[in-house]
């Protein structure tokens, strides 16, 4: 049977999380990798709180703390991205095999949409080279409202 591409990349991504794991001498424990799994099975941004409640629903039996501490382990080791669009909790979502991009926030439904512009690549470029700067990655963050009256996500 043929591996999916999703598949791929959830043995990828173990493979790299795995590498990390050893060598900073942490434990390989079935709760890290389904934390893992779970989050490159979403589609969208996530926070710590309903991870953890679709891992308890799945039957998983682990601790806020493990989601939050494996959380920061992925971070540090650039499988998910961590986002601050407001006030309210941190916002996840997978990092690895994804396109950069940016984000529009919705100030009434908190909807998050996801948008990627080339211009932005060629301003960063020429910024720069401008100021003699190496930019590693950049983070745009647009808010505004829904110009559809009857949007599904407003509250």
């Amino acid at each position: 049977m043929r591996s999916t591409a999703n598949d791929q990349v959830l043995e990828e991504v173990k493979r790299i999380f795995s590498a990390y794991l050893e060598k900073h001498h942490l434990r390989k424990t079935s709760e890290r990798y389904a934390i893992l799994e779970e989050i490159y099975r979403l589609d969208k941004h996530f926070d710590a709180e309903s991870l953890y409640q679709l891992l308890r629903e799945a039957g998983h039996s682990l601790s806020r703390a493990t989601v939050y501490n494996t959380l920061d382990l992925l971070l540090q080791c650039d499988l998910v991205s961590k986002h601050q669009f407001d006030s309210s909790q941190a916002q996840y979502e997978k990092a690895y095999g994804f396109r950069q991009h940016d984000h529009l926030i919705c100030l009434d439904c908190n909807r998050v949409l996801e948008f990627c512009d080339p211009r932005l690549q060629e301003i960063e470029s020429t910024i720069g080279n401008l100021l003699n700067f190496k930019i590693q990655h950049h983070s745009l963050t647009l808010y505004g409202t829904c110009r559809t009256a009857d949007c599904e996500h407003k509250n």
